[in-house]
């Protein structure tokens, strides 16, 4: 577990870092292809506060709090109770250091960074998924981009993850809410619950 020292506020992002959309997408193509069915934890992080991030080496997540420590279980008067189709919000991780250039990963405001295909064709609706001993499942929240993320990463990166016609590959990342408690650790196995 992370100690309290280790929570740190997100910087603005270094806009020398941001990437043109031509850079964007040559470095998009040339990713490696995210496993479909098993892949592995890549990091985790709680959001104690608005802009501010906990790096964890391991994490009970549960249906109740989600990541322990994170503020998505805390009512906010801005947001209301919190939503369980908004408890776990993921991105693949490779996606991530690609639009990062560089960046610290956590500046994105994710829970889990995986090394997994999240496009809706692997993982549609409802699909579970195994991350550790705990068992999560796709909701219909979408997960966009937002002016924090056009700030952090520039507006190209913001173009690339909400286009239409990419927008099934799920770029910006989804959402998980738990089903079934359980312990992750980074460099846990993912595993993609099928039939």
């Amino acid at each position: 577990m992370a100690s309290a020292d280790s929570t740190w506020t997100t910087p603005e992002g270094d806009k020398s870092r941001h990437l043109p959309l031509a850079d964007l997408e040559h470095k998009l193509a040339a990713l490696p292809p995210a496993p479909k069915d098993r892949g592995r934890v890549v990091a985790i992080f709680a959001r104690p506060g608005s802009n501010q991030r906990t790096p964890l080496e391991e994490a009970t997540l549960t249906a109740a709090k989600g990541v322990p420590g994170d503020r998505w279980s805390h009512p906010r008067p801005e947001k209301g109770d919190p939503k369980p189709s908004q408890m776990l919000a993921t991105m693949q991780a490779g996606v991530a250091e690609m639009i990062a250039n560089g960046q610290p990963m956590g500046l994105f405001g994710d829970n889990l960074y995986l090394d997994l295909d999240l496009s809706e064709g692997n993982l549609p609706l409802g699909t579970r998924v195994k991350v550790g001993g705990a068992l999560l499942e796709v909701t219909p929240e979408e997960h966009n981009g937002c002016l924090k993320f056009k700030a952090r990463f520039g507006s190209d990166a913001l173009r690339l993850v909400s286009r239409k016609e990419t927008r099934d590959q799920n770029l910006r990342g989804i959402y998980f809410m738990v089903v079934e408690d359980g312990p992750v650790k980074v460099g846990d196995a993912v595993e993609v619950v099928r039939g």
